[in-house]
């Protein structure tokens, strides 16, 4: 049996907590990987705040050496990727590296939303799939309703899955052996010229960038020129590895194989994920297809509390850019928070992470705007802008329409909680596609404005389900809408940081809720402050916060309407309207914090 015959490369794809990482440290464990003493839960999560929220962000590596019955001894790539929606481009890039996948079902949960979104991905690049069942220890744990609902739902052969548990290790050698007898080695010839597909790329302080790549065609050796086809530039490679675990160097790696290279690169914008590696000496001429690049899909603000911590923001974001191309961050300033950045993320979680490792890692506090969209304004003169940030919106009668990003998303959801599933999703202007059912399980199909899900749909959805649906999502096409921008002012100046845009439905409402509650937040001054939210020119709802009053007709006795008291009234006015005009209203932090949670709430 030739070399690269004996290689299988795989993924490991499920939807969260259904128990990737965990089959992955046993099957790790199995092939001697790790010994006993190094082994640890979750080997492959690296960073500590995957440990903490027990999900993995980052896809990772491993290569093993496994024996099998049938007495050849086999390398197994695995790559373990993450199960949230947030991540799928980690998903998508992991699975065009490997030829095969293990699809993990929780034997006690049944296929849930993001199960599906990885079988399709996985399915649409011919992936051999191999059917697991885990959790089998578990008392609630009911295999053949799974199988059932895996062939209902996803549509795949059941007969040969296998169950294990990741927890107990039952079932392990089962999935080795299914690996090397159904799944394909990798096509590729040693003898040609090299090809090789850059897979994932990440900083490391003391090596640079470290390059994660599978070659297809020919080696990558040590000393060797090599170019990236993106970029057109040279390099030489100066350190090639696996991991096996932990970083092993190796002489090179041959077609079929997957390992690192470093290169002295320094800068992470060079390496490109998708991105081909070919000889510098004996180029290709044609690059390998690649994969969609990720794109940042919300976006919203993130200011310092403290405005003399503006530097140490700065740099906690360039450092973890260093590991996350796919989130992106430009200076931005506003009258009310002062300066800041405007920060693209791939969702809310990813949103959450970030902001949490900054707080954490880099010791920072921060106050983040409300998350938005890009939106595609269309001006009369024929022009198209992508507008993220709803201070920037042009006049609105320069503009003929706006359209808005919308996504196809797939529900999961036990049959007895589906009406207020319904619900939420018209509330949120949603258009139902499609409703099928598998067993008592209903599989819910809809078209959903992104703008409407970036808030809180996903909370919603956990609260009225009791946690049980499942959620998932991909954006479709941009739509337009009856978009407005609600800008609110406090004192007639107008507030950017508060500016949002909204559809015309739900202006007036979320106007008037912005407004009580910074009525409430803002503390009084020595004069009445109006805090109006309006859509262009025309105010939409309206609360004023009372000036304090001071008492100047103490010093005067007697009772009666006289001349001195007239004009002690008309002085004090006339000082409050002073005070009005030039006195400056401090808006505190809370009162963001408070208006940000508006859309939690409401």
């Amino acid at each position: 049996m030739s070399e690269i015959n004996r290689i299988r490369n795989f993924s490991i794809i499920a939807h969260i907590d259904h128990g990737k990482s965990t089959i992955a440290d046993r099957v790790i464990q199995k092939c001697g990987g790790l010994t006993d003493r190094e082994m640890k839960t979750q080997v492959l999560d690296s960073m500590d705040i995957e440990r903490e929220r027990g999900i993995t962000i980052k896809a990772q590596t491993v290569k093993l050496n496994y024996k099998a019955k049938d007495g050849n001894e086999y390398v197994l790539n695995i790559i373990d990727t993450p199960g949230h929606v947030d991540f799928g481009y980690e998903v998508s890039r992991s699975l065009s590296a490997c030829e095969g996948s293990l699809l993990i079902v929780d034997s006690t949960q049944g296929v849930e939303a993001q199960t599906l979104a990885n079988v399709y991905q996985a399915l649409e690049i011919n992936h051999e799939v191999i059917p697991v069942l885990n959790k089998i220890d578990l008392p609630a744990s009911d295999i053949e309703k799974t199988k059932k609902e895996i062939e209902d739902v996803v549509g795949i052969d059941t007969s040969n899955a296998i169950s294990c548990s990741g927890k107990t290790g039952e079932g392990i050698e089962n999935i080795l052996e299914a690996i090397v007898n159904n799944l394909p080695p990798p096509k590729g010839l040693e003898n040609e010229k090299l090809k090789s597909l850059l897979i994932d790329s990440w900083y490391d302080s003391y090596l640079g960038v470290v390059i994660l790549v599978r070659v297809i065609n020919g080696k990558i050796k040590k000393n060797m020129k090599v170019k990236l086809m993106s970029n057109n530039r040279d390099y030489v490679i100066e350190k090639v590895g696996v991991f096996t675990p932990k970083p092993k160097d190796v002489s090179e790696l041959c077609s079929g194989e997957i390992g690192f290279i470093i290169t002295g690169i320094k800068s992470l914008s060079e390496t490109k994920v998708g991105d081909t590696i070919c000889d510098a000496t004996n180029p290709i001429q044609k690059p390998l297809t690649g994969f969609k690049p990720s794109k940042p899909v919300v976006f919203c603000g993130l200011f310092p509390v403290d405005s003399s911590e503006y530097q140490k923001l700065k740099d906690g974001l360039a450092k973890l850019k260093l590991n996350d191309s796919s989130f992106s961050f430009e200076p931005e300033s506003s009258s009310a928070l002062g300066l800041g950045f405007r920060c693209g993320f791939l969702g809310l979680l990813h949103l959450e992470i970030i902001t949490e490792r900054l707080e954490r890692e880099f010791d920072v506090n921060l106050i983040t705007t409300t998350p938005g969209v890009i939106y595609k304004v269309h001006k009369i003169k024929g022009e198209i802008i992508d507008l993220q940030n709803p201070s920037n919106m042009p006049d609105p009668s320069q503009i003929t329409k706006i359209e808005e990003p919308w996504i196809k998303s797939t529900i999961i959801t036990p049959d007895e909680y589906l009406g207020s599933i319904i619900k939420i999703c018209q509330d949120k202007r949603g258009i139902q596609t499609n409703l099928s059912y598998s067993g008592k399980r209903a599989v819910l199909s809809y078209d959903l404005p992104l703008n409407e899900v970036v808030f809180d749909f996903n909370d919603r959805l956990k609260s009225v389900s009791s946690g049980y649906a499942s959620f998932d999502y991909e954006i479709s096409s941009y739509r337009e809408g009856d978009l407005v921008k609600l800008g609110i002012l406090v004192n007639s100046e107008s507030v950017d940081a508060l500016a949002m845009i909204i559809h015309r439905d739900f202006a007036q409402k979320t106007g008037r809720q912005v407004c009580e509650k910074l009525k409430d937040l803002i503390p009084r001054h020595n004069f009445m402050i109006p805090v109006q939210a309006a859509i262009g020119g025309k105010i939409v709802a309206r609360e004023s916060i009372k000036g304090f009053k001071k008492d100047v007709l103490t010093k005067i006795h007697g009772g009666g309407a006289t001349d001195r008291k007239r004009k002690l009234l008309e002085k004090q006015k006339r000082g409050k309207a002073r005070a009005k005009q030039f006195g400056k209203v401090e808006i505190p932090q809370e009162a963001f914090i408070g208006v940000l949670k508006i859309n939690k709430e409401s």
